[in-house]
């Protein structure tokens, strides 16, 4: 099972976890949650975060993700919910769930999920901070995450 959200809704956990355990074959559930942090540094604190993206270009990126994972780790399910839109601080902008019979794959599944999905997904963030607002640049440090599963 591949679940695929990208929605400007709250992230339900209770109910994406509840089908990522149902699973069949499913011994161990590895999760990511994201939230949206409030301390950006030297920048200042940010009130505001608004993800874009392009619908349907954005679900096929996800989608191809959660399947290369499946084949790579023999996963029952596989689950990435992400959130567009305005967000504040501290709400879920990220859910990656990954069912697996063993928790091995299913944690090396999460994490390459997650790796992966901030670099290629077709996302993109600006922070506000009072009257200012600025894109989000891509950082070398998450190039290198994704980059050690290729």
């Amino acid at each position: 099972m591949i679940r695929i959200v990208v929605a400007s809704t709250p992230i339900d956990l209770t109910a994406e976890m509840t089908l990522v355990e149902q699973a069949s074959g499913a011994g161990a559930v590895a999760t990511f949650t994201g939230l949206v942090r409030a301390d950006a540094g030297a920048a200042g604190d940010v009130d505001v975060l608004e993800l874009e993206h392009y619908p349907g270009a954005t679900e096929a990126a996800l989608t191809v993700l959660a399947q290369e994972a499946t084949t790579r780790w023999s996963l029952g399910a596989v689950t990435i919910v992400h959130r567009v839109g305005p967000m504040r601080p501290g709400e879920r902008i990220v859910f990656v769930a990954a069912a697996a019979p063993h928790r091995g794959a299913a944690l090396d599944s999460c994490a390459y999920l997650i790796d992966r999905l901030k670099t290629d997904a077709p996302f993109w963030k600006r922070e506000i901070r009072g009257e200012s607002a600025a894109w989000v640049e891509a950082r070398d440090t998450d190039t290198a995450a994704a980059n050690r599963w290729r």
